[in-house]
């Protein structure tokens, strides 16, 4: 990263080398659900950095990490210089309409102290980071993700209270959500995730919606791409290139712009009550940074889906990243905030 050391928005640093002795307050996660905390390879203490991450990939694409144990054919992870630089875009954006409802279904949780919230595909913990300062009461949370890594970062830069000042744990979990059911979530207050459904098929969601809904808590999924972008001044070649664009998180059977509405479906048809928030970035000359990386990316991925559209998006990317340059681009990225709250099992109101 380019600074040993960056302020998050709401609480905590997020270290260059994070490592689990640095974390207070943190445990592993138990041997049930999604995994049994972070794992380690061969030779390596607790303690250590996992060796051999860090950024990779090709040019045009978005920042990403890929571990010394993931296997050759393994996508390749987000990086926390990524996650890091749209952390501020995201928490503007995040639908702040849906938090009331969640906040008087979390106050109507019979019997409890406190509040167990499981966010899933936590990346670097940015949820916990923008939520946990705005819920009252006791939090634990249970950051779950597939990368070790990540979850390092997560755990040292998670917050430590509440709206109200209450206190906030963390643990953490590594782990597949393909593989979520009931159990997992046993006593769940709240899931969370951002930035996940669009990359999750038809039938993991399914299964996601399944054991929310048979474990009778609501789910607060943030920041779901809608398929739509605007960019000012416009050009000609927008809309091609963001239906390429589209038809690329749509590969393998990802439900990339059409996540939110397979979401809401599956939600509603186990008995949630579900509800839809606009949550766009809007980025100008203040975002220049996350615009580039956003752009080069999009622009990428459009010209793989499509390769004949590489000459013209080659062109087309030197004078959009001159506007930028120049202050005069502006990019809208609309994403949709979901908030499902299942029938609650136990008496809960």
């Amino acid at each position: 990263m380019t600074n040993p050391a960056t302020t998050t928005q709401q609480s905590g640093t997020i270290p260059v080398q994070p490592g689990p002795r640095e974390v207070t307050g943190v445990t592993d996660g138990m041997k049930s659900g999604l995994g049994s905390g972070i794992e380690f390879g061969p030779g390596q203490a607790p303690g250590d950095v996992i060796p051999g991450a860090g950024p990779s990939g090709k040019p045009g694409s978005r920042p990403t990490v890929k571990l010394r144990e993931a296997g050759p054919d393994d996508p390749p992870r987000y990086a926390p210089e990524w996650l890091e630089l749209r952390e501020p875009a995201d928490a503007a954006a995040r639908a702040h309409d849906l938090l009331d409802p969640l906040r008087m279904r979390l106050a109507n949780l019979p019997g409890r102290s406190g509040i167990v919230i499981h966010d899933l595909g936590c990346g670097t913990g940015s949820m916990g980071r923008w939520l946990a300062p705005r819920l009252d009461g006791a939090q634990h949370w249970i950051l779950h993700d597939r990368d070790p890594y990540l979850l390092h970062f997560a755990a040292v830069a998670s917050p430590r209270s509440a709206a109200d000042g209450s206190r906030v744990s963390v643990e953490t979990r590594r782990g597949d959500i393909a593989r979520l059911t009931p159990d997992a979530l046993h006593g769940a207050s709240l899931v969370t995730a951002s930035a996940l459904l669009d990359v999750l098929t038809r039938e993991e969601i399914d299964t996601f919606a399944a054991a929310c809904a048979g474990a009778g808590c609501p789910a607060l999924l943030t920041l779901s791409v809608a398929g739509r972008v605007e960019l000012t001044p416009s050009h000609p070649l927008d809309a091609e290139l963001a239906e390429a664009f589209n038809d690329h998180q749509r590969r393998d059977g990802l439900l990339g712009p059409d996540a939110v509405t397979a979401a809401a479906e599956a939600f509603s048809e186990h008995g949630a009550t579900v509800r839809l928030h606009p949550s766009p970035w809007r980025l100008g000359p203040e975002q220049a940074a996350l615009t580039e990386q956003w752009l080069r990316g999009w622009v990428g991925a459009a010209v793989e889906e499509r390769p004949e559209l590489r000459a013209e998006a080659d062109v087309y990317l030197t004078k959009r990243l001159a506007a930028l340059a120049a202050g005069e681009l502006r990019v809208t990225v609309h994403h949709v905030d979901l908030l499902a709250l299942s029938r609650p099992v136990g008496g809960a109101s």
